[in-house]
């Protein structure tokens, strides 16, 4: 059977999705636009249906543009992986790896993890994907990225296509100022009740984090709607600052206060008979195959595990 397209007009169709500009497109493929516009009219005519609006100057695609991108976006994917397969097989230990963190891991972890990992392998190309949990789960799920560690729940009708493994358990603890007056409550420890008249500093309610801490007191019989919530951030980073300039307090990821902690600009307080902890996650898509650049960061991370247990 011959088929309809190529792949060079497959990359085409998803630059042009990409850049919502045939100009623009053209110029990312290193190719002129005349001859891009020429093959996605070849192809258009090949296929017998439109791909491609041409509107106003406006560059969108067709309902069958969609459909058709996204069958392209996993073959193309599919011949990248056939290429990273040869590679090692050739290369030995050389290769490029894609790597994804959900937004907390990736900013105060991952950056541990990945500065490791390129002092033992120097020669593997590392590229970092940081969002939230789900944009991860999918890019995974797309091939898009090799391997990911996360902090969130992945969405039901993702985990089919996943295999999600147990990782490392996160504390995330009460951080108060210096200058607070339980900071030399004996043992840093208060009950539930002090919880109450504690000024909070947290997330927006959107935020992933901010869900799961409160679900987990409300299961400790806390009432978070009684919480005195005097300022809402849209960053770890200024939560941190922000108590640490004794404005109020919060919950934040033990990973996230390491350095506050060494210069002790916050102080961290327990709370009599709660632990909140989560469970971080590696997650991969059971379907790709597995590089040696894959199966040496793989390790690395579960050496490093292994070590911090």
């Amino acid at each position: 059977m011959t088929l309809p397209f190529t792949l060079q007009q497959l990359r085409i169709i998803k630059a042009v999705a990409s850049e919502k500009s045939f100009t623009k497109a053209a110029e990312i493929l290193f190719i002129s636009q005349p001859s891009l516009s020429k093959q996605i009219k070849l192809l258009e005519n090949r296929l017998g249906i439109l791909l491609i609006n041409r509107k106003n100057n406006k560059i969108s695609l067709t309902e069958a543009g969609y459909l058709f991108l996204q069958y392209a976006e996993r073959v193309l994917a599919l011949c990248e992986e056939s290429c990273r397969a040869l590679n090692d097989l050739k290369n030995g230990e050389r290769g490029n790896l894609t790597v994804g963190a959900s937004q907390t891991i990736g900013t105060y972890l991952m950056p541990r993890v990945l500065a490791l990992f390129a002092q033992h392998y120097p020669q593997i190309n590392l590229k970092v994907h940081v969002d939230s949990t789900r944009i991860i789960s999918k890019r995974v799920v797309d091939r898009d990225i090799d391997i990911a560690v996360v902090g969130g729940d992945v969405p039901e009708e993702l985990k089919k296509h996943l295999e999600i493994e147990n990782f490392v358990e996160d504390e995330l603890s009460l951080i108060i100022p210096k200058s607070h007056p339980f900071a030399i409550k004996k043992h840093k420890l208060i009950n539930r009740d002090d919880l109450y008249h504690l000024n909070f500093i947290t997330l927006n309610t959107n935020s992933t984090i901010r869900k799961f801490i409160d679900n987990i007191l409300k299961q400790n019989n806390i009432e978070t709607k009684q919480f005195k919530i005097i300022m809402q951030l849209n960053s770890i980073e200024a939560i941190k600052t922000a108590v640490s300039l004794g404005l109020g307090a919060a919950f934040v990821s033990s990973s996230a206060i390491e350095k506050e902690i060494e210069l002790e600009t916050i102080e961290i307080i327990k709370i009599e008979n709660i632990k909140i902890t989560r469970t971080l996650s590696i997650i991969t898509n059971s379907n790709i195959y597995r590089s040696k650049a894959f199966e040496f960061f793989y390790n690395e991370l579960w050496s490093l595990k292994n070590f911090t247990d």
